[in-house]
């Protein structure tokens, strides 16, 4: 192999000739080639495929670089940071790849009047293609993305010289109409790595019959409910082992705080009524294709009741073949 065919450079020493060459070309171009002394002969050029496309957008700090791993990881082709006229160009490329790119997936970072304005004629041009495509946003809340930016010690893409919250509000503004426009709204508020990649295999993993996937999620009513929570369990109805000293230095994660919590009248009970109206609703979500569903199991301050609750909860739904992640939120908050 030359240096020029390492480099994806074409190798022009083929020895093929000038007219085999221009044949080719032709039946690229969908034309009838013409053997030598003979009649023409029509090539048939199948019509090329257009890819998928999904459209990846939101918040600066939201997750939209954890978003394209994880599609890219799915084998979706990606392109970071494409501007937004550039669009079409690239599903027609897909289109022309024979198939070798069936998906392709844009991060697009709208950071100005003008890249809105030609994602919009973008989005028009595609559909007047009958390209399928989705808009995926990340959004955030205005604290996560503080948080999250002053972590990193960087500034937000849009506060110039003001401060972050200055940018978060700039870039919100400018991305309002988008978001009302997306397919699929992710709140990333409370969500981790992990969490995130899970609600994105969810979504783009494949055709086959979709799995529930469960996260089953401890939280304490002081902090706030969590944003993303579909279903929403209260355990405040059952004694506060707060209230009990040689308790209250342990969690729900201990045996001696679990042991307490299900030995109170309803705990048990509550449990196995509350796993079978999962079970029912998880049929429910099968037929209409979620994939991932998250329970909010909360008390006064996350620590001693819902953690315990939420681990037997877990539990259960895990023997129930629905794969399940427990994720104690505000674990360690005191």
């Amino acid at each position: 192999m030359t240096e020029q065919d390492r480099d994806g450079v074409a190798d022009v020493s083929t020895g093929e000739s000038k007219e085999t060459v221009e044949g080719a070309a032709a039946a690229a171009d969908g034309k009838s080639t013409e053997r030598t002394g003979g009649e023409p002969v029509e090539e048939t050029v199948p019509e090329p495929a257009i890819p998928e496309l999904v459209i990846i957008s939101g918040m600066s700090g939201a997750g939209r670089s954890t978003a394209a791993k994880c599609l890219e990881d799915l084998g979706w082709f990606v392109v970071d940071n494409l501007p937004p006229a550039l669009i079409p160009t690239m599903v027609e490329l897909g289109a022309r790849s024979q198939g070798n790119v069936a998906r392709i997936a844009v991060v697009v970072d709208v950071r100005g009047r003008r890249f809105f304005d030609n994602l919009r004629e973008s989005l028009a041009d595609l559909d007047a293609k009958q390209v399928t495509r989705r808009i995926v946003f990340l959004e955030s809340s205005d604290e996560a993305l503080v948080r999250r930016f002053e972590s990193v010690r960087r500034p937000h893409p849009l506060q110039g010289d003001g401060r972050i919250v200055d940018g978060i509000e700039a870039e919100r503004d400018l991305l309002r109409e988008l978001r009302g426009d997306a397919d699929l709204v992710i709140d990333t508020s409370s969500l981790n790595v992990h969490e995130l990649r899970a609600k994105m295999d969810a979504q783009f993993a494949g055709d086959e019959e979709p799995e529930l996937r469960a996260t089953v999620m401890s939280f304490g009513y002081k902090y706030g409910l969590p944003v993303d929570a579909d279903l929403v369990v209260d355990c405040r109805f059952l004694p506060n082992p707060h209230w009990v000293p040689e308790l209250r230095p342990f969690t729900g994660l201990n045996e001696e705080v679990s042991g307490y919590v299900f030995n109170q009248p309803g705990a048990k009970e509550f449990l196995d009524r509350y796993t079978e109206l999962l079970e029912l609703i998880a049929g429910g979500y099968r037929r209409e294709g979620k994939r991932y569903v998250t329970v909010a199991v909360g008390c006064t301050g996350g620590k001693h009741r819902s953690v315990a609750m939420s681990e037997k909860l877990g539990a259960r739904l895990a023997a129930e073949g629905i794969e399940t992640v427990v994720v104690h939120r505000d674990l360690g908050r005191e």
